[in-house]
């Protein structure tokens, strides 16, 4: 490694420092993530419209299929969640582990594990919506928005 002198001014310093931290950090894996995230959020898909597809095929019309595959899905990321899989398909996966209805119930299930400790009212139930809670509220928030702006300028 360079020595960094005393006498040297701060500039330089700073410098070589930064080209002694470009050296030694890792380099990012853009492709190898994409591509895991791509695959599991697909993966992840599939299997919604595999349920999707057996629900249909016991005689639910599309709305109740969609409803059970949704329950479904839920159901299996909370189960996986509280199991500690679900973390590490996340940890591989990346953002394809977010995929909407399996990360909301991630989002759900992962505060209020952390907090079961300080029991079910202010552990589990003061905790269960810190993650999802601001997103809850600026959905809802747009969603009136969105519908305001709909009525008025229709």
């Amino acid at each position: 490694m360079a020595e960094v002198k005393d006498s040297q001014p701060l500039e330089i310093q700073k410098k070589e420092y930064q080209k002694m931290v470009q050296e030694v950090q890792p380099r990012p894996t853009i492709g190898r993530n994409v591509f895991w995230a791509f695959v599991v959020g697909g993966l992840i898909s599939v299997l919604g419209q595999l349920f999707l597809n057996f629900f249909q095929a016991r005689g639910l019309a599309l709305p109740e299929a969609g409803a059970a595959t949704s329950t479904v899905l839920v159901f299996l990321a909370a189960l996986l969640t509280g199991l500690g899989v679900y973390d590490e398909i996340a940890k591989f996966a990346g953002a394809g582990s977010i995929v909407p209805i399996t990360g909301f119930a991630n989002s759900m299930v992962a505060p209020a594990m952390e907090y079961r400790g300080e029991g079910l009212v202010l552990g589990v139930g003061a905790r269960l919506f810190t993650v999802a809670g601001p997103v809850l509220v600026f959905g809802i928030v747009t969603a009136w928005l969105v519908a305001l702006l709909y009525y008025f300028f229709r």
